[in-house]
């Protein structure tokens, strides 16, 4: 049986340009695909909709889990982690070309950034 999340798989997808929505790892570069993730997590009322759900590779959506805050590594003040439906990427992240990291340019951005351990050794391998 399918899943009603599943039914949204072809739009988040294509929505997404097939990579993760969080980190921007291609789903062409993955041994599976990519996940679906609810931005508002369900456990806190969120609704199973195309605009609560994100594309997400499976270390964004199992470090994302159902957090929709952290804190920002700068101020220590609780921020609300990147929303791909409200924010745009450029906005609050920048990849570095040559290492394959991302810096966090807001407080969304390096929250996020920690929170989802874009930079952990692995995900920087795997962006080059």
């Amino acid at each position: 049986m399918t899943s009603n999340v599943e039914l949204y798989r072809p739009a988040v997808t294509e929505r997404a340009q097939y990579r993760c929505d969080y980190c921007h790892y291609p789903e062409s570069a993955s041994n599976t695909v990519l996940e679906i993730d609810h931005i508002h997590p369900k456990a806190a009322g969120g609704q199973t909709s195309l605009g609560n759900l994100a594309l997400a590779c499976p270390r964004c959506n199992g470090r994302k889990s159902d957090k929709i805050v952290g804190f920002d590594p700068e101020t220590k003040e609780q921020v609300r982690l990147f929303n791909p439906r409200l924010d745009q990427w450029e906005t609050h992240f920048s990849l570095e070309p040559t290492t394959g990291g991302i810096n966090g340019l807001t407080a969304i951005g390096r929250t996020t950034t920690q929170e989802l351990a874009f930079n952990a050794p692995r995900a920087v391998t795997n962006r080059l």
